[in-house]
């Protein structure tokens, strides 16, 4: 008991967590905080300029698709899945 009076008296900060000693811990603390936000910037940048992308794409194999002549008759292929559609290119 004695010897933990001492080491307590001697080493206050270990006993007492709102003391001078937090600072070490608080600072990794905050540390730690702040590259989380960055790479919480980074990846929200990130998906944003992926969907930018993916639209972008989109948009130019919608505009792609629509001015390509299809003879009448061909049937229309679903690319998703790899099945035949309902229905023909009736043009």
């Amino acid at each position: 008991l004695t010897v933990a009076v001492f080491t307590a008296a001697a080493d206050p900060d270990s006993v007492l967590p709102g003391s001078l000693g937090r600072g070490s811990w608080c600072n990794e603390h905050d540390t730690i905080h702040e590259r989380l936000d960055i790479i919480e910037e980074k990846v929200i940048k990130t998906v944003e300029h992926l969907e930018s992308e993916v639209k972008s794409l989109l948009n130019i194999i919608g505009e792609t698709t629509s001015n390509i002549p299809i003879a009448p008759g061909t049937p229309l292929i679903d690319i998703f899945d790899g099945k035949y559609q309902v229905g023909y290119n009736r043009s």
